[in-house]
């Protein structure tokens, strides 16, 4: 991790442990027959990361007074949605990778049917814990969180801008097309996870938008940090493969921008998104250092 002020550190220490606890409590359990899956499960949402997501949900929830139990299952489904994508991103049929975070992929540590299902099973747990009274008693906000989640990971959102990927591996994409790939298939899950605290809080419209235009420049310098880190990165500081777009022949922001360029631009969508905060009065200076991390991250 890069050089983060204490305080950060902290945050990021405690939201990714208790989203980890939360998970622990939250996934499923059995001596059945089915207990592989189960197990491919566990393996896939609980092998460490930034919990990036949560953390956003947790800080954005922290602004409108909503509790930590509400917010922890909301991140958690978030969580689990994330991981999902993940399981299934590194299948054969996508990016056929066989590192994660350091460890063999859920695919190769168990097999590819059970991955699949491993993945299903987290994405449809994810909706499980948002219509749940326990993430909140007013059954419209219940609603509305499970609307918003769907629209970010579905085919307008995560599913659609994956497909965008594949396409990209051979059609010529241009930087317009490259941008809307990247808010549909990072950008939305990071909007909703932003925007959640405020749907929790039932957060005003202006709050509510600040937060998603924040989310948006975030997501996408996250991005672009990310090609970034696939062109110049190691497999020893990202914990998986490298120079994967290279390989596939894929147009990035990098491609396109070329290194240097790249890297302002992702700094400059930061300083952006640092600014739709200013309607909180300083209060989400965690949310403003975060942005900041995303630009100087190794992994």
């Amino acid at each position: 991790m890069p050089s983060v002020s204490p305080t950060l550190a902290a945050a990021m220490t405690h939201a990714a442990s208790a989203v980890t606890e939360a998970l622990e409590r939250i996934l499923p359990k059995s001596d059945f027959a089915e207990q592989k899956l189960f197990e491919a499960m566990r393996y896939g949402a609980l092998g460490g990361g930034k919990r990036l997501r949560p953390f956003l949900v947790l800080n954005s929830a922290q602004l409108f007074g909503v509790s930590e139990d509400c917010a922890l299952r909301a991140a958690a489904a978030v969580e689990c949605v994330h991981c999902y994508s993940l399981i299934h991103d590194d299948l054969p049929a996508m990016d056929n990778s066989d590192l994660r975070r350091g460890r063999p992929t859920t695919h190769k540590q168990y097999d590819e049917a059970t991955a699949i299902l491993a993945g299903d099973a987290l994405l449809t747990l994810a909706f499980e814990i948002l219509a749940d009274p326990r993430t909140h008693e007013d059954p419209k906000v219940r609603c509305n969180l499970v609307t918003a989640l769907a629209k970010a990971s579905g085919a307008s959102g995560m599913v659609g801008g994956q497909m965008l990927d594949l396409i990209a591996e051979s059609a010529k994409l241009d930087i317009g097309a490259i941008t809307r790939l990247q808010r549909m298939k990072t950008g939305e899950l990071i909007a909703f996870s932003a925007e959640a605290g405020g749907i929790l809080g039932k957060a005003s419209a202006q709050h509510l938008g600040a937060l998603r235009a924040y989310a948006h420049d975030l997501g996408l310098a996250f991005q672009i940090i990310d090609d970034l880190l696939d062109a110049e990165g190691t497999e020893a500081e990202t914990g998986k493969p490298v120079g994967a777009d290279a390989k596939a022949g894929k147009a990035t922001f990098v491609t396109i921008l070329g290194l240097e360029r790249a890297r302002k631009q992702a700094t400059l969508l930061v300083e952006q998104a640092i600014n739709h905060l200013g309607v909180f009065d300083g209060r989400a200076k965690n949310l403003e250092d975060v942005a900041r991390f995303v630009v100087d991250r190794k992994s």
